[in-house]
């Protein structure tokens, strides 16, 4: 909420896309999104999408008043669609935000998320030590070490956006 703010101060509400049937914890998590949206000044519009259909109904429904914005969650469904989210959101000029980065490779605004191969290659250190006799129960529970922001300017032109430099200087990518 944070970055899509700072990228678009203009934005006014925000739509949280998600599959209920790939991403059935969502609506656990409205809360924390709806404080963050309030603690910005901002309306979160509950936007759960179960097909494509719905997916480009809810997309352009969000893009008929200016102001909007999209968060994507992270969900299967979303990535397998997230071209045809890219270039909804981008007819609909509508800022969107995603948690993985192959959203921003697709024509998406930002993605901020945890930088996968550190995950990948930290996986493969337990799947060793236990290869290795280790229990993994004894094994440390462990969170991401580093976050990846990747801010497609492409976009962001097409949006009519001037990034802020503090933010350009901040992301670990650029697209051009």
């Amino acid at each position: 909420m944070d970055l899509l703010k700072e990228a678009v101060p203009n934005i006014k509400r925000v739509a949280l896309i998600y599959n209920p049937q790939t991403a059935p914890y969502t609506p656990s998590f409205l809360p924390i999104f709806e404080a963050a949206a309030r603690g910005h000044g901002l309306t979160l519009v509950n936007a759960p999408v179960r097909d494509t259909g719905e997916l480009e109904a809810t997309i352009a429904t969000q893009g008929s008043e200016p102001g909007g914005g999209l968060i994507l969650q992270t969900d299967s469904f979303l990535v397998v669609h997230r071209d045809l989210i890219a270039v909804s959101a981008a007819r609909h000029r509508l800022p969107t935000i995603a948690v993985v980065r192959v959203f921003a490779a697709s024509g998406c605004l930002i993605s901020y998320g945890v930088e996968a191969s550190s995950m990948y290659r930290g996986a493969a250190t337990y799947v060793d030590r236990i290869l290795r006799g280790a229990k993994p129960v004894d094994l440390p529970v462990q969170g991401p070490i580093k976050y990846e922001l990747v801010i497609n300017l492409k976009t962001a032109k097409a949006l009519g956006l001037e990034v802020p430099p503090t933010l350009l200087a901040r992301a670990d990518e650029v697209i051009e």
